[in-house]
């Protein structure tokens, strides 16, 4: 295990950034993917459309609920076996499931086992990314994600090759091949031992500080409301965009133009965000505000032009959003307790994630467009941004950016000496 008193900011921080550019690929760009295996699995169960998505769905919320476990393993036991063993169980349910008989043998293999390894390896990945990384943490969180992007670009029509080739089940089969390099990115992450550890405690000490964390808290519902509006346009835009007599053509190429867009976002936000002196909750509400507005104005949009500039403005700006996100809760719980708050994070964020499709969906149904969708999707963003403004330092004029807040290093004495003294314990 590396010994430092700070973040190195680079040397083999940039290893893990190598790692976590093709981890998030190979558990996003998958998911993302995975409607390639749709149309096949419907026809080859002969079931309705609504069960088989079920398999997707299962997995995402797997991998959400269960960040916490990989978050607090990774405490006692360090990133690297856990994101390796994660790895082992997202192949091997891949495998299982180039094998299966039912749909519920689909649901256990990919649903609850792959979703397993894949909550895992993000979480405890990111943490550890964001444990390298102090002044350049946003720069490095950036490069990190756009492997979601590209991977969703590449994945589809590989994956669609490979159903064409080999059908379904060796397709499967493949790509639990392809799952297994999550094994060798697990092995890259390098423990690091900050100065700042020791005090922090174990998984249920910094669980119950941070339960006790007001900013942490607020941070938390803030995402959650994002989350809410955030993933509407890649659920419903497609749909508004047919109902506005665009035709599937040209709709698809909108989502590519903001697929790209999103991509460019991550990087520029990343670089900007450490060289911009100031809180980086200052441009992450920026970054939220203009979101919600783009989205809020696309049911206005009638021409083709202004239709595009949204898109490209929605895409940049949600891209941008989302390394910022990541980065600045290090600056919020100090990087001793990066992996238990950024694993109570996903899991209280996915709530949002979950409810804000569907919430979308019954608000067509009922107005039988999608104006009052889009409209409520921005103001989940614009409420998710106000809540930013109650952060601490948001008004300072100097970078806040730390590895170890000293207060909270404080806190964290207090906390693990009072927990001690009522018979808790450290764990």
């Amino acid at each position: 295990m590396a010994q430092r008193a700070e973040p190195p900011d680079g040397g083999w921080g940039w290893m893990v950034v190598l790692s976590a550019f093709f981890q998030s690929a190979l558990v996003f760009g998958v998911l993302r993917s995975f409607g390639v295996f749709f149309v096949e699995l419907v026809a080859a169960f002969e079931e309705q459309a609504a069960r088989v998505s079920w398999i997707a769905s299962i997995g995402i919320a797997v991998q959400q609920f269960g960040s916490p476990v990989g978050s607090a393993l990774s405490t006692k036991y360090g990133p690297r076996p856990v994101v390796m063993a994660g790895g082992i169980l997202a192949a091997s349910g891949m495998l299982l499931a180039s094998l299966a008989t039912s749909l519920t043998h689909l649901y256990l293999s990919i649903g609850l086992l792959s979703g397993s390894g894949w909550a895992l390896t993000f979480t405890p990945t990111m943490a550890c990314l964001s444990r390298y990384f102090s002044r350049r943490r946003s720069l490095a969180t950036g490069l990190a994600l756009t492997g979601v992007g590209l991977s969703s670009f590449a994945f589809a029509p590989l994956f669609q090759w490979l159903v064409s080739r080999y059908a379904w089940r060796g397709a499967l089969l493949l790509v639990s091949a392809l799952s297994l390099h999550l094994v060798a990115c697990g092995a890259l992450l390098r423990p690091l031992s900050l100065r700042e550890d020791p005090v922090m405690g174990g998984p249920g000490t910094q669980l119950t500080s941070l339960l006790h964390h007001g900013p942490f808290l607020r941070y938390t519902a803030a995402l959650t409301l994002i989350n809410t509006g955030y993933f509407i346009p890649y659920v419903h835009l497609m749909a508004h965009l047919q109902d506005v007599d665009w035709d599937p053509l040209s709709a698809a190429f909108l989502l590519s133009v903001v697929a790209i867009s999103d991509l460019v976002g991550r990087v520029a936000s990343g670089w900007l965000a450490d060289a911009v002196p100031g809180p980086v909750a200052r441009l992450l509400m920026l970054w939220t505000t203009l979101t919600g507005v783009s989205l809020a104005l696309f049911p206005m949009a009638r021409a083709p032009t202004a239709l595009m500039a949204l898109a490209v403005a929605y895409g940049f700006t949600s891209g941008a959003l989302t390394p910022v996100a990541f980065s600045m809760l290090p600056e919020l719980v100090g990087t001793g307790r990066i992996y238990c708050g950024l694993g109570l994070v996903q899991m209280v964020e996915s709530i949002g994630g979950l409810l804000g499709a569907p919430l979308s969906g019954y608000f067509r149904d009922v107005t039988g467009n999608y104006t009052v969708s889009f409209v409520v999707a921005g103001a989940f963003l614009l409420a998710g941004s106000g809540i930013l403004i109650t952060l601490p330092h948001f008004c300072s004029s100097a970078s806040t950016s730390t590895s170890k807040p000293r207060d909270l290093v404080t806190e964290a004495v207090d906390t693990k000496v009072s927990l001690t003294k009522e018979g808790l314990g450290e764990d």
